[in-house]
């Protein structure tokens, strides 16, 4: 599990923690003994400069705690922070390698990183503060008590030990109330986040009141699933107060006799008193915080997460492919068991150096197609092979290395304009990277961020969409890759530009195939591929104008812009 393999990877830092957690206990230790020295030495024997002595004394002690927790809070960064990264990571990866594959936003994906992953977090961080801080100054708390006043030792003793009974007995509810919570906030985001995406689609319907009624819905649900956290959490306060107020009411009833008897000195009964009200008390309100609204937040996020964003499965075998022939034999895909195939009985043969255009209208699969082809997308019928091996099996630095897939949605980091473009190429020459700019037509940009030396800003700051894509462009042409795909990949360029990075490609050899965006693509190409929702259409343009009426309404109902080529 990510989460444990993420703590043992800290367990240095940890045992860090627990090691200055020793020095933060010894005034829990200390605290009441040093009191009630204090009273029976100093005031009460009619030498106030002794008692005096003792109070610095246990003053000091509080000192050296203070600067053990001061550590403990220090170092507790360097443990939970790449903790948080490592869930950040899981939940990524899930999303894009789970189930669902839906080319849109995923809402709930949004709430477990923005929710889930920091409850994780911070409640791993209360756990090491307070549970451990639980353990050290109860534990310290009772033996100084203990050898304080033992004789009063079970007036501590029964109603701690009832309190954590019924404690016990809660906790089951307080979890079902804390998964409920939970399970409410991701609905309401991605009911929420439905409607938001889908805004004019339910404008054009008019189900603006159906939508609405959804939302609130969810969000009734979520109100309730909080007020009945909210009735859990009053009750663990009573059962909590038992177990803090009872010890000191039952030693403040007791402790008068037995100070009249002999049997408890005067700083006796105030050292327990400081032992029950600063340690033991704060103690078992830290234990039903750190249980209720700590621990169970951490377990039900986690199950959560693992329930919602499982590890991926690597993708990869041992096979190595002869050579970068593409075949699809009979390849069908759905998104679901149950929805309707978005490709269906496909055979593709694609020979090393082919240029293949895939047309046709948004939605109807041709993103698909792309991802069937990388090995992203599992066919759930026939096989798709690279090299004469089934791609999948590929292994995975081969394939990465081999097969560049450029999407519409390009990302550059924060860093050079080099570290960018060498991304795929990391021995790459600068000669190499420049050929690479210059091939795709984006000399003009390079030398606007100043060079190879010039500073990309996050996420391509300070570049506009087309500039981006240009870069990106170029970074997989300088690539080793033999099958690139074009997934939309110049649709922020104007006709020109587009055809400039096309025929960069086609001319640097290997396997292309362009997802078009304009169809102006099938012009350039060898073969066009036409899909429709029916029975894919394969030819060259000239045959596909004389036999396909769906091919000739296309291009009669698009206008070619002159500079397309």
């Amino acid at each position: 599990m990510t989460y444990l393999r993420a703590l043992r990877e800290q367990r240095r830092g940890i045992a860090v923690l627990l090691g200055w957690s020793v020095l933060e206990g010894v005034p829990a230790l200390l605290s009441g003994r040093l009191v009630g020295l204090a009273v029976d030495r100093g005031f009460a024997a009619g030498r106030p400069w002794v008692g005096v002595a003792w109070l610095l004394a246990f003053a000091a002690c509080a000192v050296l705690g203070g600067f053990g927790l001061r550590q403990v809070f220090a170092r507790l960064g360097a443990v939970v922070e790449p903790l948080r990264d490592a869930l950040v990571r899981q939940v990524v990866r899930g999303v894009l390698h789970g189930g669902t594959h839906a080319r849109q936003p995923d809402a709930s994906a949004v709430a477990r990183i923005t929710r889930h992953v920091e409850v994780v977090r911070d409640a791993t961080a209360g756990v090491l503060v307070q549970a451990r801080a639980l353990l050290v100054t109860t534990a310290a708390a009772l033996v100084g008590l203990a050898v304080t006043v033992s004789s009063l030792a079970w007036l501590v003793v029964l109603p701690v030990v009832a309190a954590l009974v019924l404690f016990g007995l809660l906790l089951p509810s307080l979890a079902r109330g804390q998964r409920r919570l939970v399970m409410a906030d991701e609905g309401t985001a991605t009911a929420a986040g439905t409607v938001f995406l889908g805004v004019r689609d339910v404008v054009a319907v008019d189900g603006a009141g159906h939508a609405l009624a959804d939302v609130v819905a969810q969000v009734d649900r979520q109100a309730a699933a909080t007020v009945r956290m909210a009735w859990s959490t009053a009750l663990r306060g009573v059962v909590i107060a038992l177990g803090g107020f009872a010890p000191l009411v039952l030693l403040l009833v007791v402790a008068p006799g037995m100070v009249r008897s002999g049997e408890l000195t005067a700083g006796g009964v105030l050292g327990a008193v400081v032992y029950l009200s600063t340690s033991v008390q704060p103690a078992l309100r830290r234990l039903a915080d750190t249980t209720s609204t700590v621990v169970l937040r951490l377990v039900v996020a986690l199950r959560r997460l693992a329930e919602a964003a499982p590890e991926p499965v690597v993708v990869g075998g041992d096979a190595e492919p002869a050579g970068h022939a593409v075949e699809l034999r009979g390849v069908t895909f759905g998104w679901s068991p149950t929805a309707e195939p978005v490709v269906r009985s496909l055979d593709l043969v694609l020979p090393e150096g082919s240029h293949l255009a895939v047309v046709g209208p948004s939605g109807i699969g041709k993103s698909t197609l792309a991802g069937l082809v990388t090995g992203l997308v599992e066919p759930q019928g026939g096989e798709v092979l690279f090299g004469g091996a089934p791609v999948r099996s590929v292994v995975a630095e081969v394939r990465h290395r081999r097969i560049a897939l450029v999407p519409q949605e390009t990302y550059l980091f924060t860093g050079t304009v080099r570290e960018n473009l060498a991304l795929l190429a990391p021995d790459a020459s600068d000669a190499a990277l420049l050929e690479a700019v210059a091939a795709v037509g984006a000399a003009d940009v390079l030398a606007r961020l100043g060079g190879l030396a010039g500073q990309v800003g996050h996420a391509g700051g300070g570049l506009s969409t087309g500039e981006a894509q240009l870069l990106a462009a170029a970074r997989v042409y300088a690539s080793a890759a033999d099958v690139v795909i074009l997934d939309e990949a110049t649709s922020s360029l104007d006709p020109a530009a587009e055809a400039v990075v096309e025929r960069a490609f086609a001319a640097r050899g290997g396997t292309l195939v362009v997802i078009a965006h304009r169809l102006s693509s099938a012009l350039r190409a060898e073969r066009v591929l036409v899909m429709d929702g029916g029975p894919p259409l394969l030819g060259g343009h000239d045959e596909l104008m004389a036999g396909s009426v769906l091919y000739r309404d296309l291009m009669a109902a698009w206008q070619p812009a002159p500079a397309a080529g």
